[in-house]
């Protein structure tokens, strides 16, 4: 049985956008806040939310923060309310076009501490310098209105504790659906009764009360990952609001759970091939001979680590699930394969420091605290997002395929997943998306991309009325801002003078 959405492992992988940065992260910046203006013509049940006034609050660095309070459930604006945490940093040189809104993935990631620690990784310094800024923690991530499931102890159970069956067995797999419901009712029961408008059509809904509440009548947005997919559902549901969109790393909205599970699994495979050859290419590379003999050196690895787990210095130990963890977590970008040469030399000698420190950064754990609730939040999206039922026919070629592809990584990609226990039903619905009578919207693929394959922006890109793809010949998780000059330049020239990137131009590192 496939983990539902894609990947079992720590439960917090498939369609993550969550590594921007290089590992080690920057350094945190210092809080922010943000400001309302008067919104758009809308229904009069509405109306009081998109004419809410933004006080910002100074919070240095340049930045700014506010809070925007939201309905729970659009369907029924009388059923409670959220609140939407914003940063912004205005436009540096002073003539602002506009807002330019920002999310780096996920679903979990903190637009927020995107912007606030990292600005500079997410624009260029030329749409710094002409748009407001603005980062947003969407409903359930981070200082918006979160998801809370678990305390650092049982989030350390539930992403690194170790199965006490042996893997595959009916044991094994009653005891990871022991787990996954335990951690299922906890977010039911800490969360304040959010969980079933944890979605992402709810969350584009809120991304138009910003747009409404900034002031702008179209929007303009930058996405990066699962970003994409949020872009992608504001288009469909308001596409005479969109303005210029640029979504990079595209998800496809018509691929099914089980197959983004598969195809991402073979993508981390064949990038983890990608680096095993310039691993073998370069110096102090813990593997020799061909390709194809380290990639059999490393399943031997994982089938030890299975078996016999390392010892950490925080009573922790390292398994083959957490092992994957952590060498997904250096794919996302080449600049991390040195972390990932440098873990697995270690694991070989049996000490899982650099190990543990890759899979902690993915899972949002620093200094044995959790900085964040991205692994909550993730999970609560993809449940929601993603219908669950697949045939027994389905899941069985699935795996064949994936046995076929991923050799490697395949024994540590199944199991159960938390979205069969969920307390409730998924409401996404996995379809096409032509966002008709949209602006051009820009959408970016890189052919070497593990997380979000190429093949989904090309998809992505055709399916959309406007779409407009541009390919970045390269490696590593999305694209734009620093990866290629022939990208960068294609993007901030659609932002800030609306000339749209010729349809299907390359770009080389």
């Amino acid at each position: 049985m496939l983990a539902a959405v894609a990947i079992l492992l720590t439960g917090a992988l498939a369609l993550s956008g969550c590594l921007y940065a290089q590992i080690p992260p920057t350094e945190e910046g210092g809080p922010c806040v943000t400001q309302p203006e008067v919104g758009a013509d809308v229904s009069s049940e509405l109306r009081p939310f998109y004419e809410q006034e933004l006080e910002w609050a100074d919070c240095g660095n340049g930045m700014e923060t506010a809070t925007v309070t939201a309905p729970l459930d659009w369907n029924d604006p009388s059923a409670g309310e959220i609140e939407l945490e914003l940063v912004r940093q205005p436009a540096t040189g002073g003539d602002s076009l506009g807002s330019l809104l920002i999310n780096p993935g996920g679903p979990g990631a903190s637009g927020y501490d995107f912007v606030a620690e990292s600005v500079d990784f997410a624009v260029s310094e030329q749409l710094q310098e002409r748009y407001d800024i603005i980062g947003f923690d969407p409903r359930g991530v981070g200082r918006s209105t979160p998801v809370k499931c678990l305390d650092t102890a049982g989030m350390d159970d539930f992403l690194y504790d170790l199965p006490q069956h042996p893997r595959g067995t009916p044991e094994w797999e009653e005891e990871l659906v022991a787990e996954n419901q335990g951690f299922a009712d906890a977010c039911e029961q800490n969360s304040g009764g959010i969980l079933e408008f944890i979605t992402t059509d709810q969350a584009a809904r809120d991304m138009d009360l910003i747009r409404g509440v900034l002031g702008d009548e179209k929007l303009t947005y930058l996405g990066y990952s699962y970003g994409t997919f949020l872009g992608a559902t504001y288009a469909k549901l308001f596409p005479d609001r969109v303005g210029r969109l640029v979504l990079d790393g595209a998800i496809d909205p018509s691929v099914s759970g089980t197959d983004v599970g598969i195809t991402q699994g073979i993508g981390f495979e064949r990038a983890l091939r990608t680096y095993m050859q310039s691993c073998l290419d370069g110096e102090g590379c813990p593997f020799d001979g061909t390709v194809d003999q380290a990639m059999g050196d490393l399943s031997a690895l994982l089938a030890a680590v299975d078996r016999s787990p390392l010892p950490a210095p925080d009573d922790r130990q390292l398994g083959a699930d957490t092992l994957v963890t952590a060498i997904v977590a250096a794919l996302y970008a080449p600049e991390n394969w040195t972390y990932l040469t440098q873990a697995l030399s270690e694991a070989l000698q049996g000490d899982p420091t650099t190990a543990f420190m890759l899979a902690d950064f993915y899972n949002g754990r620093e200094n044995g605290e959790y900085a964040d609730n991205s692994s909550e939040a993730f999970q609560a999206y993809n449940c929601m997002d993603y219908p669950v039922a697949q045939s027994q026919e389905a899941e069985d070629a699935a795996s064949a395929l994936l046995e076929k592809e991923a050799p490697t990584i395949a024994p540590y990609w199944e199991g159960p997943g938390v979205c069969e226990v969920w307390p409730h039903e998924p409401t996404g619905v996995r379809e096409k998306i032509a966002a008709s009578g949209a602006a051009p919207i820009v959408v970016i693929g890189t052919t070497g991309d593990p997380a979000t394959p190429y093949d989904w922006a090309v998809s992505l890109a055709d399916q959309l009325s406007s779409g407009v793809l541009v390919t970045y010949e390269g490696e590593g998780h999305t694209a734009y801002n620093g990866q290629s000059d022939c990208v960068d330049e294609a993007v901030d020239t659609y932002f800030l003078e609306g000339t749209v990137p010729e349809d299907g131009l390359r770009c080389s590192p």
